[in-house]
Protein backbone atom coordinates (compact mmCIF):
# COMPACT_ATOMS: atom_id res chain seq x y z
CA UNK A 1 0.00 0.00 0.00
CA UNK A 2 1.05 3.41 -0.87
CA UNK A 3 -0.06 5.24 1.69
CA UNK A 4 0.20 8.72 0.61
CA UNK A 5 -3.47 9.94 -0.18
CA UNK A 6 -4.86 7.64 2.26
CA UNK A 7 -7.04 8.40 4.81
CA UNK A 8 -6.53 6.44 8.02
CA UNK A 9 -8.29 5.91 11.32
CA UNK A 10 -6.09 5.54 14.29
CA UNK A 11 -8.01 5.26 18.23
CA UNK A 12 -5.64 6.07 20.61
CA UNK A 13 -3.98 8.11 18.17
CA UNK A 14 -3.35 11.43 20.66
CA UNK A 15 -0.34 9.96 22.54
CA UNK A 16 2.58 7.52 22.82
CA UNK A 17 2.37 4.71 20.22
CA UNK A 18 -1.15 5.78 18.56
CA UNK A 19 0.11 9.29 18.01
CA UNK A 20 3.69 8.02 16.53
CA UNK A 21 1.73 6.28 14.15
CA UNK A 22 -0.59 9.14 12.85
CA UNK A 23 2.93 11.51 12.33
CA UNK A 24 4.78 8.96 10.36
CA UNK A 25 1.41 8.54 7.90
CA UNK A 26 1.33 12.06 7.52
CA UNK A 27 4.35 12.34 7.29
CA UNK A 28 3.85 9.86 4.26
CA UNK A 29 1.46 11.83 2.66
CA UNK A 30 -1.80 10.09 4.50
CA UNK A 31 -4.33 12.18 6.13
CA UNK A 32 -5.07 10.70 10.02
CA UNK A 33 -8.11 11.06 12.04
CA UNK A 34 -7.05 10.61 15.66
CA UNK A 35 -9.28 9.46 18.02
CA UNK A 36 -9.47 9.63 21.63
CA UNK A 37 -11.46 9.18 24.77
CA UNK A 38 -10.23 12.47 25.97
CA UNK A 39 -8.53 14.09 23.21
CA UNK A 40 -5.63 16.52 24.36
CA UNK A 41 -6.54 20.04 22.23
CA UNK A 42 -2.48 21.50 23.23
CA UNK A 43 -1.29 18.60 21.65
CA UNK A 44 1.51 19.69 18.83
CA UNK A 45 -0.30 17.59 15.98
CA UNK A 46 0.68 18.33 12.23
CA UNK A 47 -1.29 19.65 9.63
CA UNK A 48 -3.46 16.42 8.40
CA UNK A 49 -4.25 15.33 11.30
CA UNK A 50 -7.69 15.41 12.90
CA UNK A 51 -8.89 15.10 16.19
CA UNK A 52 -12.38 13.31 17.17
CA UNK A 53 -13.55 11.88 20.46
CA UNK A 54 -15.18 8.53 21.69
CA UNK A 55 -14.53 5.80 24.25
CA UNK A 56 -14.11 2.74 22.41
CA UNK A 57 -15.86 0.98 25.01
CA UNK A 58 -19.13 2.77 23.95
CA UNK A 59 -20.27 0.69 20.59
CA UNK A 60 -22.78 3.02 19.41
CA UNK A 61 -20.06 5.90 19.74
CA UNK A 62 -17.73 3.69 17.71
CA UNK A 63 -20.01 2.92 15.54
CA UNK A 64 -21.10 6.45 15.18
CA UNK A 65 -17.50 7.85 14.82
CA UNK A 66 -16.88 5.09 12.30
CA UNK A 67 -19.70 5.97 10.01
CA UNK A 68 -18.80 9.88 10.62
CA UNK A 69 -15.03 9.07 9.24
CA UNK A 70 -15.88 6.45 6.34
CA UNK A 71 -14.38 5.52 3.69
CA UNK A 72 -11.08 5.08 4.98
CA UNK A 73 -8.09 2.32 4.11
CA UNK A 74 -6.43 2.16 7.02
CA UNK A 75 -7.59 1.26 10.68
CA UNK A 76 -5.01 1.50 13.73
CA UNK A 77 -6.48 0.68 17.57
CA UNK A 78 -3.51 1.63 19.87
CA UNK A 79 -6.57 2.04 23.15
CA UNK A 80 -5.67 0.51 26.00
CA UNK A 81 -9.75 0.83 26.83
CA UNK A 82 -8.44 1.80 30.48
CA UNK A 83 -6.63 0.78 33.19
CA UNK A 84 -4.84 -3.10 33.51
CA UNK A 85 -4.08 -5.04 36.49
CA UNK A 86 -0.99 -6.29 38.03
CA UNK A 87 0.61 -8.66 40.50
CA UNK A 88 -0.19 -12.20 41.57
CA UNK A 89 -3.11 -13.40 40.23
CA UNK A 90 -4.14 -15.26 43.64
CA UNK A 91 -4.15 -11.97 44.92
CA UNK A 92 -5.38 -9.90 42.88
CA UNK A 93 -8.89 -8.33 42.88
CA UNK A 94 -11.08 -10.12 40.23
CA UNK A 95 -12.87 -7.09 39.22
CA UNK A 96 -9.75 -5.93 38.33
CA UNK A 97 -8.84 -8.95 36.26
CA UNK A 98 -11.98 -8.94 34.57
CA UNK A 99 -12.08 -4.37 34.01
CA UNK A 100 -8.10 -5.54 31.81
CA UNK A 101 -10.11 -7.06 29.44
CA UNK A 102 -11.79 -3.41 28.54
CA UNK A 103 -8.37 -3.13 26.07
CA UNK A 104 -10.00 -6.52 24.02
CA UNK A 105 -13.38 -5.38 24.05
CA UNK A 106 -12.51 -2.02 22.72
CA UNK A 107 -10.18 -3.59 20.09
CA UNK A 108 -13.47 -6.01 19.51
CA UNK A 109 -15.89 -2.83 18.94
CA UNK A 110 -13.14 -1.33 16.29
CA UNK A 111 -13.06 -4.52 14.10
CA UNK A 112 -16.26 -5.30 14.07
CA UNK A 113 -17.67 -1.85 13.26
CA UNK A 114 -14.96 -0.33 11.57
CA UNK A 115 -13.88 -3.53 8.45
CA UNK A 116 -17.21 -2.89 6.95
CA UNK A 117 -15.92 0.70 5.80
CA UNK A 118 -12.51 -0.39 4.42
CA UNK A 119 -11.89 -1.11 0.41
CA UNK A 120 -11.06 -4.83 -0.34
CA UNK A 121 -7.24 -3.77 0.17
CA UNK A 122 -7.67 -2.33 3.18
CA UNK A 123 -5.45 -2.88 6.42
CA UNK A 124 -6.12 -3.06 10.08
CA UNK A 125 -3.69 -2.65 12.44
CA UNK A 126 -3.88 -3.60 16.44
CA UNK A 127 -1.41 -3.31 19.38
CA UNK A 128 -0.65 -6.23 21.78
CA UNK A 129 2.33 -6.40 23.86
CA UNK A 130 5.27 -8.81 24.90
CA UNK A 131 3.64 -10.23 28.02
CA UNK A 132 1.02 -11.97 25.56
CA UNK A 133 3.59 -15.08 24.95
CA UNK A 134 6.24 -14.34 27.34
CA UNK A 135 4.62 -13.76 30.86
CA UNK A 136 6.60 -12.78 33.50
CA UNK A 137 5.29 -12.59 37.54
CA UNK A 138 2.91 -9.76 37.99
CA UNK A 139 1.79 -9.70 34.53
CA UNK A 140 -0.79 -12.16 34.53
CA UNK A 141 -3.39 -10.22 33.51
CA UNK A 142 -1.72 -7.65 30.86
CA UNK A 143 -0.17 -11.37 29.43
CA UNK A 144 -4.10 -12.64 29.10
CA UNK A 145 -5.52 -9.54 27.37
CA UNK A 146 -2.91 -9.77 24.86
CA UNK A 147 -3.34 -13.00 24.23
CA UNK A 148 -6.58 -12.55 23.40
CA UNK A 149 -5.97 -9.74 21.29
CA UNK A 150 -3.31 -12.32 19.08
CA UNK A 151 -6.28 -14.75 18.98
CA UNK A 152 -8.39 -12.53 18.12
CA UNK A 153 -6.61 -11.58 14.76
CA UNK A 154 -5.81 -14.94 14.03
CA UNK A 155 -9.21 -16.12 14.37
CA UNK A 156 -11.04 -13.37 12.23
CA UNK A 157 -8.54 -12.91 9.55
CA UNK A 158 -10.01 -15.59 6.84
CA UNK A 159 -13.08 -13.37 7.65
CA UNK A 160 -11.62 -10.16 6.40
CA UNK A 161 -9.99 -11.26 3.33
CA UNK A 162 -8.89 -9.53 1.41
CA UNK A 163 -8.79 -7.12 3.87
CA UNK A 164 -5.74 -7.40 5.84
CA UNK A 165 -5.51 -7.59 9.65
CA UNK A 166 -2.18 -7.68 11.36
CA UNK A 167 -0.46 -7.17 15.16
CA UNK A 168 2.03 -5.76 16.41
CA UNK A 169 3.61 -6.81 19.92
CA UNK A 170 5.50 -3.80 22.02
CA UNK A 171 7.86 -4.95 24.73
CA UNK A 172 8.88 -1.60 27.25
CA UNK A 173 8.48 1.16 25.51
CA UNK A 174 8.59 4.81 26.83
CA UNK A 175 5.55 6.18 26.82
CA UNK A 176 3.23 8.55 28.59
CA UNK A 177 1.43 5.54 30.06
CA UNK A 178 4.61 5.60 32.84
CA UNK A 179 4.07 8.52 34.89
CA UNK A 180 6.73 8.77 36.47
CA UNK A 181 9.45 11.26 35.90
CA UNK A 182 13.13 11.89 36.15
CA UNK A 183 15.59 9.54 37.82
CA UNK A 184 12.70 7.69 39.22
CA UNK A 185 11.51 7.16 35.70
CA UNK A 186 15.43 6.46 34.57
CA UNK A 187 15.24 3.71 36.96
CA UNK A 188 12.01 1.80 36.16
CA UNK A 189 12.82 1.50 32.39
CA UNK A 190 16.52 0.15 33.37
CA UNK A 191 15.14 -2.53 36.01
CA UNK A 192 12.04 -3.75 33.50
CA UNK A 193 14.66 -4.00 30.49
CA UNK A 194 18.12 -5.25 32.42
CA UNK A 195 17.63 -8.55 31.28
CA UNK A 196 16.71 -7.61 27.52
CA UNK A 197 18.81 -8.81 24.90
CA UNK A 198 18.91 -4.59 23.90
CA UNK A 199 18.91 -3.19 27.66
CA UNK A 200 16.95 0.00 27.34
CA UNK A 201 13.29 0.32 26.39
CA UNK A 202 11.67 1.28 23.14
CA UNK A 203 10.68 4.28 21.53
CA UNK A 204 6.76 5.14 20.72
CA UNK A 205 8.68 5.60 17.29
CA UNK A 206 10.32 2.32 16.82
CA UNK A 207 7.10 0.46 17.55
CA UNK A 208 5.43 3.02 14.77
CA UNK A 209 7.47 1.91 12.60
CA UNK A 210 6.17 -2.00 12.56
CA UNK A 211 2.75 -0.41 12.33
CA UNK A 212 3.93 1.21 9.28
CA UNK A 213 5.43 -1.76 7.76
CA UNK A 214 1.94 -3.80 8.24
CA UNK A 215 0.10 -1.29 6.27
CA UNK A 216 2.09 -0.72 3.79
CA UNK A 217 3.32 -4.76 3.56
CA UNK A 218 0.92 -6.45 1.01
CA UNK A 219 1.86 -9.65 1.56
CA UNK A 220 1.42 -9.75 5.48
CA UNK A 221 -1.77 -10.65 7.24
CA UNK A 222 -2.84 -12.91 10.42
CA UNK A 223 0.57 -12.14 11.90
CA UNK A 224 2.09 -10.40 15.07
CA UNK A 225 5.28 -8.26 14.41
CA UNK A 226 7.36 -7.63 17.51
CA UNK A 227 8.97 -5.02 18.82
CA UNK A 228 10.39 -5.73 22.01
CA UNK A 229 14.08 -5.03 22.37
CA UNK A 230 14.51 -9.35 22.63
CA UNK A 231 11.90 -9.69 25.52
CA UNK A 232 10.90 -12.94 24.42
CA UNK A 233 14.25 -14.64 23.85
CA UNK A 234 15.56 -12.63 27.70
Amino acid sequence: MDVAGKKAVIFGGTSGIGLAAARQLVALGARVIAISRNPDSTVDLPAGITLKRCDVLDRDAVQSVLKECAPYDILVSAATGGARAVGPFLEMDMDGYKGSFDKLWGYANVVRYGAEHLPDDGAIVLVSGAPARKTRPGQVAIGSVGGAVEALVRAITRELAPKRINVVSPGVIDTPMVALEGEERNAFYAKTTAGNIIPRAGTADEVAQAILFVIQNDFVTGTTVDVDGGWLLS
